[in-house]
């Protein structure tokens, strides 16, 4: 089920990130006195009362015809039109000025809730002066602190108020699986080869599927699958230039929804950053991952093309040296009969339950092959682990001392199960606690 969406917005230098750091509960943005720091929109996941969200940081709106100010002011509106809640953030220090109106009429006519968040309120004095925010036209101002966590549990109370209620519940029967990637790497080609059909405009504009679109299709052996498309971004008619910044938040819902997901790469343009940072939300979402690159036929290829392109994403993307790789091409149809059973596969690796007495053999070997790392005289102890969650397995290791579980080691033990089981695909989860 997709998570609803908080977009943060308002002028420059009102405190937005501070407030998008205190709700997501780590610095995620970057927070600066100079304003309009925050060029692009920052993503993070966030939760309150049992209620997870995604949370959009955007850059200031501003009136001013500064550099960056058109560009910030789109990338303000496609949250805007992302977004499920809108929290607009003002400050209590310079009282409502110009851009706050011109925010406020942005918002408008968009026609989604609005929670208005008075920021900077640090001492009992400056409370009164957050009445008169009415003047801007939104139900009661809600007086905050960003800096030191002041209102912000009461701001949040009234974002989750907002949320919507008739989402339809997932067909847990079926496999659900997204495509995922930069703009045009091809993933509405991807899709209609391999439905074989047209039920997605195609077209050489990146950015041109405005909707995420789910289909419902069963591969050959009769397993059911829902497809997730979720190709970039368009904004009621206008395609915004530079499209890569506008499909991440897509991806992200599209991911929360996914059992498995498809990561596309174009073979003509090779590997861009972009790639391994909307690779890298589906891997710390822990769903099951499937490297696909696509246009492979376009390449001029000769004897080590396939295993040079291989070992430079494996170098790039060295957090997903458990997901296999398929080149494929949308337009002659190479290869894309594997995917199918490449998808079932990694789903059933998402969901291998091992016993327990299985899994502790496997560790007792892995240990005697490699001793645990000692300290000062003190040597690392593990005295037994248990899976206790599937999509992604999820292991519990109990030991005399976390502290003494070195990453590496850590590392060690995770290659150990995936050499043990079948586990390609899907990453592995192992928290360390102590026994009591």
């Amino acid at each position: 089920m997709a998570k609803p969406v908080v977009a943060i917005v308002g002028r420059p230098n009102v405190g937005k990130s501070t407030v998008f750091n205190r709700i997501a509960g780590q610095r995620v943005s970057i927070v600066d006195d100079a304003p309009g720091v925050t060029r692009d929109r920052i993503y993070t996941s966030a939760e309150w009362l049992g209620h997870e969200f995604n949370l959009i940081d955007t850059g200031g709106i501003d009136i001013v015809d500064q550099p960056f100010v058109v560009q910030i002011k789109e990338q303000a509106e496609i949250a805007i039109e992302e977004a499920d809640v809108i929290v607009f953030v003002t400050s209590v220090r310079e009282g409502i000025t110009d851009a706050d109106e011109n925010v406020a009429r942005l918002l408008y006519r968009s026609d989604k809730p609005v929670v208005l968040a008075v920021n900077k309120v640090d001492n009992q004095e400056l409370r009164q002066d957050i009445y008169d925010y009415y003047a801007l036209g939104f139900d009661e101002p809600i007086g905050i602190s960003g800096v030191h966590g002041i209102g912000v549990g009461d701001l949040l109370d009234e974002i989750i108020k907002h949320f919507p209620t008739d989402i339809e519940p997932e067909d847990e029967t079926r496999i659900r699986f997204s495509l995922i990637g930069r703009p045009n790497v091809g993933k509405s080609s991807l899709v209609n080869a391999i439905l074989g059909e047209n039920r997605v405009i195609v077209s050489d504009i990146a950015g041109t599927t405005r909707d995420a679109i789910d289909t419902r299709f069963a591969a050959a052996n009769g397993t059911e699958f829902n497809m997730i498309d979720t190709a970039g971004l368009r904004k009621r008619g206008k395609a915004y230039e530079n499209a890569e910044k506008y499909s991440v938040l897509r991806a992200m819902s599209a991911i929360d929804r996914s059992d498995v997901v498809l990561v596309v790469l174009n073979a003509e343009e090779g590997i861009r950053e972009q790639d391994k940072k909307i690779a890298g939300y589906a891997h710390e979402a822990g769903r099951g991952i499937i490297i696909v690159v696509n246009k492979w036929d376009t390449l001029k290829k000769d004897n080590h093309s396939l295993n040079n392109f291989e070992q430079a994403i494996r170098a790039n993307f060295a957090y997903l040296d458990y997901a296999p790789i398929v080149f494929v091409s949308a337009k002659s149809k190479q290869r894309l009969n594997q995917i199918p059973g490449m998808i079932e596969h990694v789903s059933e690796n998402q969901s291998r339950r091992i016993t327990s007495s299985t899994l502790n053999d496997v560790l007792l070997d892995a240990i005697a092959t490699n001793p645990t790392p000692s300290s000062n005289g003190k040597r690392l102890r593990i005295y037994y682990a248990t899976q206790v969650a599937v999509k992604p397995p999820t292991f519990i290791v109990f030991v005399n001392d976390p502290d003494m579980m070195h990453f590496s080691y850590e590392r060690f033990l995770e290659n150990q199960l995936r050499n043990a089981f079948e586990f390609s695909g899907t990453p592995i989860h192992i928290i360390v606690r102590r026994r009591k």
